[in-house]
Order: structure tokens, then C-alpha cells, then sequence
């Protein structure tokens, strides 16, 4: 047997309909979050509350209305969707370029434009969401969804940044304006993009049905399978314990050691740099053969980081954890989703993107919420240990629950 026939054959070239899609949705991302750190920025000329205020008003009606959207989006078509929310967005970031163009920002216009936002992501979430497995063969998927994320994590570095020059250059508005560009992006590419829907026949069921039930309907399809169910819970747990490290307790952190903001950027950076790092390396080569596997080591390796974190006296253990705690996070991201997109059938993909959307913004708000009054209570430093022990435990009951470690 030659050397050459024991070599694995290279990963398969992801299709091009998936790679335009993705460039499209980067400049999407670019734009939003240029946008929401204009609009933070303009809050918070407003005092706390009000910006305070703003966030929630993005938040909520994305929470209310996310099952709604998934409905939506398995029944009309998940481009279709997209399609209407990028025109609505378009349409929506026009008019707030030109209202914000004059003299002040009200916070009426600031809450609105939130709302709008929010409402427009439940629909959107969902759709965008199912579109890997709508435009790439299962072995591709992993691969497919960690370039994504690291488009993803690429954006959210490089969003506050941009947010900043097109504020100072052109205020709100500025910010706008740019946004708008980016939704004109998306619809251009999505004019071009046509992804496999569910089959006729299943829509002429749905039909029959009120999209409320529909959306009923993915819960409980979600819920009576394990391996779907499986993998909402270790979601929520993931995301309650894994994703306030970085955006709540890390500046705690650094206040409670008095360290500089710049030295808390590096903290947040070494996550971002895990994250990519890891991304890079699964959208290369594929993700490990069982992802239950792949998720649950990942939420190990973060636990590991996020108790280094927690326990550094100075900033560069701190930086190391937070990567250690990144590449942990790429790991878990990039093997659970593949396994969700696939364990959902082709009928309710977007209504399972929907539930895996609300359950993690529902562990997050209300393990935020608690972690920041045990901050208060006792410092930083014990939350941040509970988040590992939390975060290993729920990889170690994923190595043990024979349909994670299976799939």
C-alpha cells in the first residue's frame, strides 16, 4: 500500500453559491455592528438608563418575535425572508440617516430605531441561520460554519473601530448611511443566491396550519428529539456560563486589579483571537468526526481558561486564559452547530434556529443579571470561578450523555 493511498483526500472546495452568500453576509455584519456602536455611542449621550434602554429595545422584540420568524421563514422560504428584511432595513437606515442628520439625536429616535432593529432580527436570525445547510452538502457544514464564524468574530473586532471613524466623521447619520451600503450588499448578493427550500409538499402542509402553530410546532419537534434536545440544553448552559467571561466579568475583573481599559481590550482580544484561531483551523482542514465530541471538549478547554482567567494576578495570564477560554469557544461553536443543522429536518430549519436563538438569549439575560449582583456581592473573581465549574460540568455531562458523544 503506497503512502499517497493512506494520505486523506483534501477537504472539498465549499460551493461558490455559499462563499458569495457569506461575503455578502460579512458586509451585512460590518455594517450592524458599526451601527449598534453608533447608536450606544449616541445613547449614551443620554445618561446610562438611556442607553441602557436602548439595548433592551433591541433585545426584546428579537426575543418576543424569534419563534414567530423561524415560522415564517420555514413557510415562505428562508430567501424570501431575508429579502424583506434587508429591504426593510435599507428603507429603515435611509430614514434614520436623514432624521439623525439634523442638530441632537432624541432618544425617541435612538428607541425606535432599536425596535426596528430588534424586530427586523427575528425574522432575519432564523432565515440566515439555516442558510448553510441550504447551500452546502453535510460534510462541507462544518467547514461552511466556522468560516462564517470567523467572518463573524472578524466583524465584531473590526465594527467598534469603524462604528468610531464614521461617527467622527459623519456622526449617526454617517453610520447609517454606511449601514444602508451593506444592505445593499446583501440584497445584490441575495438576488444571486438561490438556496434548496423545503419541499412543496411540506409547505402545502404548513399552509393548512397558523404560523403560530408552526412555530409550536418546532418547539415540540425540537423538544421530543434527543439529539436536538441535547444539544439546546448544553447551548444554554454554554451560553450562560461561557459568554458573560468576556463581556461582563473580564472589565469587572480588570477594574477590581486596576488595570488600564487598554489592558482590558487585550483581555477581550485574546478571546476573539482563540475564537478565530480555531475557526481558521476547522474552515481548513473539518471539524473532528463526532461533533458531540468535538462540542463538549471544547466547553472543557474553556473551563480551563475561564478558571486561569479568573485566578490571574496580572494581565498576562489574564490575556492567556482569555484565549485558552477563545479556543474553547471555537471549538464548541464550530462542532454544535453542524450538529444542530443537521439533526433538524430540511421542513424546520429555521424554526430550530429560532429556539437555539432564544434559548441562549434567555440563559444570557438571566445569567447576566445574576452574575452581576454576585459581583457586586462578593467581587468578581468567585462568579468567574463558578462560570468555569459550570462550563465543565456541562462539557462533562455532554461526554456522558451517549447521544452527544455518539452524533
Amino acid at each position: 500500500m503506497t503512502t499517497a493511498a493512506l494520505t486523506p483526500p483534501p477537504p472539498a472546495a465549499l460551493p461558490g453559491s455559499y462563499l458569495l452568500w457569506l461575503a455578502g453576509a460579512q458586509a451585512g455584519l460590518l455594517g450592524d455592528a458599526a451601527l449598534y456602536f453608533a447608536l450606544g455611542w449616541a445613547a449614551s449621550a443620554h445618561g446610562g438608563g438611556a442607553a441602557g434602554l436602548v439595548l433592551t429595545a433591541i433585545t426584546v422584540p428579537r426575543t418576543a418575535l424569534v419563534l414567530l420568524g423561524g415560522a415564517v421563514a420555514d413557510r415562505f422560504g428562508a430567501r424570501r425572508v431575508m429579502l424583506a428584511a434587508d429591504a426593510v432595513m435599507l428603507v429603515a437606515t435611509l430614514a434614520l440617516a436623514l432624521v439623525a442628520g439634523g442638530p441632537g439625536t432624541p432618544l425617541w429616535l435612538l428607541v425606535t430605531a432599536a425596535v426596528v432593529i430588534g424586530t427586523v432580527d427575528a425574522f432575519h436570525l432564523p432565515a440566515s441561520g439555516s442558510m448553510p445547510r441550504r447551500l452546502v452538502p453535510a460534510p462541507g457544514l462544518a467547514r461552511a460554519l466556522a468560516l462564517r464564524q470567523a467572518g463573524g468574530q472578524s466583524a465584531v473586532l473590526l465594527g467598534a473601530p469603524l462604528g468610531g471613524l464614521l461617527v467622527a466623521g459623519g456622526g449617526l447619520s454617517g453610520a447609517a448611511v454606511a449601514d444602508a451600503v451593506s444592505f445593499g450588499i446583501v440584497l445584490l448578493v441575495l438576488l444571486r443566491v438561490r438556496p434548496r427550500e423545503a419541499a412543496s409538499s411540506a409547505d402545502r402542509t404548513a399552509a393548512s396550519r397558523g404560523v403560530l402553530r408552526e412555530a409550536a410546532s418546532g418547539v415540540r419537534l425540537a423538544l421530543g428529539d434527543p439529539l436536538l434536545r441535547a444539544a439546546l440544553l448544553l447551548t444554554g448552559a454554554a451560553a450562560g456560563a461561557l459568554l458573560p467571561v468576556v463581556s461582563l466579568l473580564g472589565p469587572l475583573l480588570a477594574r477590581a486589579h486596576g488595570w488600564t481599559a487598554g489592558t482590558a481590550g487585550l483581555v477581550s482580544a485574546g478571546q476573539a483571537a482563540g475564537v478565530l484561531a480555531v475557526a481558521a483551523l476547522v474552515a481548513w482542514r473539518g471539524g473532528l468526526p463526532r461533533a458531540g465530541v468535538g462540542a463538549a471538549a471544547g466547553l472543557c478547554t474553556a473551563s480551563a481558561g475561564i478558571a486561569l482567567l479568573a485566578l490571574a494576578a496580572g494581565p498576562v495570564p489574564a490575556v492567556a486564559g482569555s484565549a485558552v477560554a477563545g479556543v474553547g469557544s471555537g471549538l464548541f461553536a464550530c462542532h454544535l452547530g453542524p450538529l444542530v443543522l443537521t439533526g433538524a429536518p430540511s421542513s424546520h430549519l429555521s424554526r430550530v434556529q429560532a429556539l437555539l436563538t432564544l434559548v441562549q438569549s434567555v440563559a444570557l439575560v438571566v445569567s447576566n443579571a445574576l452574575l452581576g449582583l454576585l459581583a457586586d456581592a462578593t467581587g468578581a473573581a468567585l462568579p468567574t470561578l463558578l462560570c468555569a465549574l459550570a462550563t465543565a460540568a456541562a462539557g462533562l455531562t455532554a461526554l456522558a450523555t451517549p447521544t452527544l458523544r455518539r452524533a
